[in-house]
């Protein structure tokens, strides 16, 4: 036989995938793609303040006119707290109760702004300065701003930030896959799942805060806010794992990057997401984590106590899931085992 006499292209096996099964699968990636889209874009389109809190310092008859005016301009914009000076107002921000200050205390409108908080709010306040002016001077020039709680001079529109919440995410899914794949044993898994944990956050935030300059505060307590966000994710995925197999991670895994991740409020703020999905983003571990590296990142801590709940209420939910995918395993496996030595015991 010559060459030429070789059938170029190998014979395949089976018959051709008929083709309505093709237009279903399809169909089923032109949906994946909308969902994508859905999930990312939707959040930033429709992204603009929703009932924003923030500080009203001086005379209430200042302020109860500014907070009027604020509703006239913009309803349902902002959240206002009377409070009756300066210090109250900076208190709040740095203790984050609100994201920003319009301070007539002293006559001349004063926006004061936290970047660290959101450079997106903080954008908005910048841009409310212009319209503001003294009581009973209207022509008056518009309000000075100053910023209290700034970004690293490295990073001064939190790029880096925002742009770290993804590997979050993604490395909470990736060590469950990986363990799940590769390591056998319920406490092998946990303890790999622990340790990864502890060693991303450090890798993690090392890279965020030494090299890319996004991060301020202490290193050791952001790689323990990392840690907690990964280990949170990884132990949730687990859990499901435990108890459905792998389509529980699959779904995970889904709910985490197509709802947690656009929602998480990292790249603005959870008030400037539309409708509900700003408190629902907050309750997701993506969300919590992000908001507790910028707590303690820029704030001392502040703020930080309930992303710090929601963690540990998805850690200790995906323990518990995993605790009992590890019973249910054992048992089966030793009802294996009994029936046979069951069969090797019976006489011939």
């Amino acid at each position: 036989m010559s060459v030429l006499d070789v059938d170029p292209v190998p014979a395949t096996k089976g018959a051709p995938t008929p083709w309505a099964q093709v237009a279903a699968v399809v169909v089923l990636l032109t949906v994946a793609v909308g969902v994508l889209l859905t999930a990312f874009g939707l959040p930033a389109v429709r992204s603009s303040v929703h009932a924003v809190p923030i500080a009203l310092a001086g005379p209430s008859v200042a302020t109860d006119r500014i907070a009027a005016a604020l509703e006239e301009r913009r309803p349902g914009a902002f959240e206002t707290l009377a409070v009756p000076d300066t210090a109250a107002a900076e208190a709040a921000i740095v203790d984050r109760e609100v994201y920003g200050a319009i301070d007539v205390s002293g006559g001349r409108p004063e926006v004061v702004v936290a970047t660290a908080a959101s450079p997106a709010v903080a954008q908005t306040l910048q841009a409310l300065a212009a319209g503001l002016a003294a009581p009973g001077e209207a022509t008056a020039p518009s309000a000075t701003v100053r910023e209290l709680v700034p970004l690293p001079a490295a990073d001064p529109r939190g790029i880096g930030l925002a742009a770290g919440s993804l590997p979050l995410v993604i490395g909470g899914v990736l060590a469950a896959v990986v363990l799940t794949l590769r390591v056998r044993g319920a406490a092998r898994r946990l303890v790999g799942a622990l340790a990864f944990a502890m060693t991303g956050g450090l890798a993690l935030v090392a890279i965020l805060q030494f090299w890319f300059g996004s991060l301020g505060g202490d290193y050791w307590t952001n790689a323990g806010a990392v840690a907690l966000s990964v280990a949170a994710t990884a132990l949730i995925l687990l859990g499901l794992e435990a108890v459905m197999g792998l389509p529980g991670i699959g779904l995970g895994a889904a709910v985490l990057l197509l709802v947690g991740n656009p929602l998480s409020g990292s790249a603005s703020a959870p008030e400037m997401l539309p409708g509900w999905s700003g408190t629902l983003g907050r309750l997701l571990p993506p969300g919590a984590g992000a908001s507790l590296l910028r707590s303690t990142a820029f704030f001392d801590g502040a703020g930080a106590t309930q992303p710090v709940l929601v963690l540990l209420a998805w850690f200790g939910l995906g323990l518990v899931l995993f605790a009992v995918g590890a019973v249910r395993s054992g048992r089966a496996r030793l009802t294996v085992a009994r029936r046979e030595s069951t069969v090797t015991a019976a006489p011939v």
